[in-house]
């Protein structure tokens, strides 16, 4: 994943694009960037390597390295950005968020039309971004060379671009995975992933772009480019997951939605008969906590906070490359309150369960800390898929799945014939799913909300909203 933010401004642009861009530190771990236009420097860029360190740590320097008028910034889980571009556009800066799956066919197309080359990275891969400009000065201006990005790639991408004269384009994928937001004040205007930045940095919200929309950032305004199209498929985990709690995408916030998703949950296991007695309901720091919430709010079992994590020394578990390196800085954060989990029955909220193997470690702690039972609910659907939109997940192939190794085991090949079966708790196949899954992670039960339950949570039509991950449906 990754984030952006840009400020095209009267005055220096640096100080808000800095706070900005560390504001989307939730959506990325491994690389971070800033490129800035001035009259007279014109454009300088730095990039840091934020693996081991914040955004602010490794950029605190970055005033009196560099300055603008206009500035973008932009955390990333992948590859340097943004880069500096120069092709018979001129010279421009540029990154991007999204996902490419058909990278490989779209570079053998441009070695064949063009004759150019890359900077290849280990094992001859090649920077998206760079491809993506590759892309773009193929054509005669950036609307064109843009439109032309989103007819090529299959994936998703989201564009930034900072050109020469100071002006931002800003581009939203073709079909709205993620959002874009611009805001506005006198004297500067803003683009950014999460909304609630420009309300921390006194922008007020101009509005939300469209699926497939460029419009043109500048001090005085947002003009439009290119008008959006009618179809959106926006990534409903944005709202389960991986989205900020503050902020707000096609008019739903995600807090919000996180305590309606739960209150859900809760309903669906009172009429089902499916509600534990409990001594408490807990969340799975962080993003399950919402879910839980609404779950304790609606269930009328008190909510409760067994243990914590410890946040100011480590990082986000999931950083690491290797998989014993990231449960082992799992446990290390896992700070239990013994109080609240010796002999209590407990049923925790998570916001998805994905490969399921740190959450293993979680239960089995609270296990060694006493607990008499542990409940486990998931706040999405089982993940049947690996995202070939946006790869938020980063497992490599579907077998990376738990539900998919599960199915696997149970019935081989013929499984796949049957996913729609599986998601559903009512159904045989259902049953024995969440039954084999209890078996591994020793739950004492578990259940998973339905995709009808976070459609409804969400509160925008199923049409304009991607569920990929759980039904495969494109």
């Amino acid at each position: 994943m990754g984030g952006f933010f840009g400020v095209a401004a009267r005055r220096d642009a640096l100080a808000d694009t800095f706070f900005g861009t560390d504001y989307h530190s939730h959506l990325g771990t491994a690389r971070a960037g800033m490129a800035a236009y001035d009259k007279e420097l014109g454009l300088q860029r730095e990039i840091h390597n934020i693996k081991n360190s914040p955004f602010r740590t490794k950029f605190e320097h970055v005033f009196e390295e560099m300055r603008g008028t206009s500035a973008i910034g932009c955390i990333s889980d992948g590859e340097p950005e943004p880069l500096l571009i120069r092709s018979h556009h001129g010279t421009y800066a540029i990154c991007n968020i999204g996902y490419i799956t058909n990278a490989n066919e779209l570079i053998e197309k441009y070695f064949k039309v063009s004759g150019g080359h890359f900077d290849a990275m280990t094992g001859g891969a090649v920077n998206p971004t760079e491809l993506i400009a590759a892309l773009i000065d193929q054509k005669e201006d950036f609307v064109e060379g843009i439109r032309f990005v989103q007819e090529s790639i299959k994936g998703s991408v989201t564009i930034l671009v900072l050109r020469e004269d100071g002006s931002i384009i800003a581009a939203r994928d073709k079909m709205g995975r993620l959002p874009v937001i611009v805001g506005k004040r006198e004297d500067a205007c803003c683009v950014t992933f999460e909304s609630f930045v420009c309300q921390k940095l006194d922008y007020e919200i101009e509005r939300e772009l469209g699926p497939g929309e460029i419009v043109e950032i500048t001090p005085d305004g947002i003009r439009r480019l290119v008008a959006p199209g009618e179809e959106m498929r926006i990534c409903s985990f944005l709202w389960s997951y991986y989205g900020y709690s503050t902020s707000t995408y096609e008019g739903v916030n995600v807090e919000v939605m996180r305590y309606r998703n739960g209150e859900i949950m809760a309903e669906n296991d009172k009429e089902q008969g499916k509600l534990p007695i409990l001594d408490s309901v807990a969340g799975m720091p962080d993003s399950g906590t919402p879910h839980a919430i609404g779950y304790a709010n609606k269930s009328g079992v008190p909510f409760a906070r067994p243990f914590l994590k410890y946040t100011p020394t480590w990082s986000r578990s999931f950083t690491p490359n290797k998989q014993v390196e990231r449960n082992r800085v799992a446990k290390m954060k896992q700070i239990p309150v013994k109080e609240l989990i010796h002999d209590k029955d407990l049923l925790f909220v998570d916001d998805s369960i994905v490969r399921g193997t740190q959450l293993k470690s979680t239960v089995d702690f609270l296990f060694d800390s006493g607990a008499k039972s542990v409940h486990m609910r998931s706040a999405c659907p089982p993940i049947m898929y690996r995202c070939k939109y946006l790869n938020f997940s980063n497992a490599k192939n579907d077998m990376e799945l738990l539900a998919r190794r599960v199915i696997e085991e149970l019935e081989g090949e013929e499984g796949i014939k049957h996913i729609e079966e599986y998601s559903d708790g009512t159904t045989e196949r259902g049953k024995n799913l969440r039954r084999v899954i209890c078996e591994k992670m020793h739950f004492d039960s578990l259940e998973f909300q339905s995709l009808e339950g976070v459609i409804k949570a969400i509160g925008l039509e199923p049409c304009k909203l991607c569920t990929y991950c759980w039904n495969g449906k494109e």
